[in-house]
């Protein structure tokens, strides 16, 4: 049987991944997420005409003939609810974002009059005129009430919370995050900072993933150290099963003794593969106990590929981005690279585009070489029906930061 292509089994882990419920939440835990319904604008902003300055509520034809001076018959600061309506022939004096009293068309700034902003005298002169409308933000002029001011899909940052706080929302609808259990599986593994007996390596793709799955906007529960027993396995698995939306793995997955993950599901609703890539060949992808679960091989840098090309975006998905790729970029290698026939590379690479859009290549081949990987900053992508790229050969290239 040929190879799983890399397609392919993109679109079987999509496809088990679903969409994340919708939630009410508060505004303070809306970051990252993504807005699941359009939000229409409950009132306008601003929601009444209001100074841009500091200064004084004038009506603008009271000013021909400057210098002016002219009664000051109110004070309007920011917050005034109750206003008096401006006769003709005098001014209010304003503060920035105060409403603008009945009957002003324009607001003169203070550093044109030689009115102080710490005093109220009876009368002030006005140097210079200005027209009607002149430093007045308009109710409605950066929002009107009934307009759909973010579209679903918008991923909510900053400004975005902003705007929903501005109108007045205390919660948005969001797909919440997937909740996605990390399992690192191996005998061998020991905890970093103990010692280390002969054969024993720290477990180190248990970080790495819980850390990739908290970049991507989803909640790593860790579970580590299950040793190569089967009973075990299940064991492990059995308390998280009614609250996680996806089961990671790493590890036990390929075609020697011992492959604890393989063993423990093949006679659950699990399909392992081979994929027509490299690193990360060894693959599955299916149900256990209801639950989706991805199983990765073990070794570090076949595991963290893995999660990028298949993983990351079915969890961005999951939480309704619309962008779910890396963004990628052209380039050209300084160095030859060769790749087996029928697969895709991923290679490690440091891409620099301040000089000339060139991408290094960190590091060979080895899916054990973890230092390259954290030393790059994308993979080079090398087509399956390429085996070798001489140094000058444009490559496609997906940031990983």
């Amino acid at each position: 049987m040929s190879p799983t292509t890399v397609a392919e089994h993109r679109q079987r882990v999509a496809e088990l991944v679903g969409r994340m419920p919708v939630l009410q939440l508060p505004l303070d835990e809306c970051l990252g997420l993504v807005l699941a319904a359009d939000v229409i604008a409950p009132l306008s902003l601003p929601p009444f005409d209001n100074s841009a300055m500091d200064g004084y509520a004038v009506r603008a034809a009271d000013l021909v003939g400057v210098p002016v001076r002219l009664p000051v018959t109110d004070d309007i600061p920011a917050g005034r609810t109750e206003l008096s309506a401006l006769e003709p022939g005098s001014v209010q004096r304003i503060m920035t974002g105060a409403p603008v009293p009945p009957g002003a068309d324009a607001v003169v700034q203070v550093e044109w009059t030689d009115g102080g902003p710490g005093t109220i005298t009876g009368t002030v002169t006005i140097n210079a005129a200005v027209e009607a409308g002149a430093n007045i933000r308009t109710a409605g002029d950066d929002v009107q009430k009934g307009d759909a001011v973010l579209v679903a899909g918008t991923v909510l940052r900053p400004a975005q919370l902003g705007l929903a706080s501005a109108l007045g929302l205390a919660e948005l609808p969001v797909r919440r995050r997937p909740r996605v259990l990390i399992l690192s599986t191996g005998s061998e593994l020991v905890e970093p900072g103990q010692p280390l007996q002969q054969g024993q390596i720290y477990e180190s793709n248990g970080m790495m993933l819980a850390s990739s799955v908290r970049e991507a906007g989803g909640i790593a529960v860790q579970l580590r150290f299950v040793p190569d027993d089967v009973d075990a396995f299940h064991r492990a698995l059995a308390p998280y099963l009614g609250s996680v939306d996806v089961i990671v793995t790493s590890g036990g997955v390929s075609a020697g003794a011992y492959e604890v993950v393989k063993d423990a599901l093949v006679s659950h609703d699990v399909r392992f593969t081979k994929v027509a890539m490299q690193p990360g060949g060894p693959q599955g992808a299916g149900r256990y106990e209801g639950v989706p679960v991805l199983t990765l091989p073990g070794n570090p840098v076949s595991a963290q590929v893995s999660f990028e090309v298949f993983v990351r975006p079915a969890l961005l998905a999951a939480m309704g981005h619309l962008q779910v790729e890396r963004t990628t970029a052209r380039a050209t290698i300084t160095t030859g690279l060769t790749s087996p026939a029928g697969r895709t590379q991923f290679r490690r690479g440091a891409y620099d585009p301040s000089s000339g859009q060139v991408v290094t290549p960190v590091g060979g081949p080895g899916s054990h070489l973890l230092s390259a990987l954290a030393l790059s900053n994308c993979l080079i992508e090398v087509p399956q029906d390429v085996t070798e790229l001489a140094a000058g050969a444009e490559v496609t290239i997906r940031y990983l930061q």
